[in-house]
């Protein structure tokens, strides 16, 4: 797999630093729960006075006084916004910087099929976004012990797993768009990872816009909803897997945009 190597090798440092930074904050924030837990009884009556501005962050249905709604909120400020924003660059960038490279024509000229050229692509893609999850799920579990929390273990494997699902959609979907544009496509990744994010919070300030939980996956990331369910909403979860699909069908059907 020479090109899902290429791409491996060519990402390495910014793997290395995505995964470093999410890792640090996330890190931080755990360890310094003891620390803030004697001030969460005051931070939960507040929140509870702030009306939409908490219903929009769904922290009106955390106790933040337990170590798994204090996780479940942070873990979806840091995470949750710093992991899309990783997966969109990587699958907004993978095939639009051959263009802007030049290079596509020398890939497309090679003894390769380009079905395995995308595949191999797509592939490093996932490969990069679960690495970045690993080390994600190993300072988590890390902070937990050092700080001793009374942690449940089934609800973070399923907010782990939320936003893995999470991050590759967003991947799928910019990989899609990426066979569209000739590069300065980061831009473009980013906007689609804050207008997805802003989807969820007006769905959850009114009933009226509740549909919106159905076109972001910020519906099926919902911290609050997993915690107090111990489960993913499976309906929104159906839908960012059919839109996964789409994007990465449409880069066959385009194959690389000629």
């Amino acid at each position: 797999m020479p090109i899902f190597l290429h791409e491996i090798k060519r990402n390495r440092l910014a793997l290395l630093v995505w995964s470093v930074v999410l890792a640090f904050m996330l890190g931080v924030t755990i360890i310094i729960y003891p620390e803030m837990q004697s001030q969460m009884g005051e931070m939960n009556e507040a929140f509870s006075q702030m009306g939409s501005f908490s219903e929009a962050f769904g922290m009106t249905e955390l106790n933040f006084g337990e170590f798994m709604g204090y996780f479940g909120v942070e873990f979806g400020n840091t995470i949750g916004f710093g992991g899309a924003f990783f997966a969109a660059v990587l699958g907004i960038s993978v095939l639009a910087k051959e263009e802007k490279d030049r290079t596509a024509e020398f890939l497309l000229t090679q003894p390769i099929s380009r079905a395995r050229v995308l595949t191999e692509k797509l592939l490093s893609v996932i490969a990069q976004i679960l690495a970045l999850d690993l080390v994600v799920v190993a300072v988590t579990v890390i902070g937990v012990l050092a700080i001793n929390a009374d942690a449940n273990a089934a609800q973070l494997a399923l907010i782990f797993l939320a936003n893995i699902v999470l991050q590759i959609e967003i991947a799928a979907i910019c990989f899609g768009i990426s066979a569209f544009i000739r590069g300065g496509g980061i831009a473009i990744g980013i906007g689609l990872v804050v207008m997805l994010y802003f989807l969820n919070i007006i769905a959850n300030l009114t009933e009226n816009a509740e549909f919106l939980k159905y076109v972001t996956p910020y519906g099926y990331t919902d911290s609050a909803y997993i915690i107090n369910n111990s489960a993913i909403d499976v309906r929104c979860m159906i839908v960012g897997a059919v839109l996964t699909v789409l994007g990465i069908q449409n880069d066959k059907a385009v194959m690389f945009g000629h």
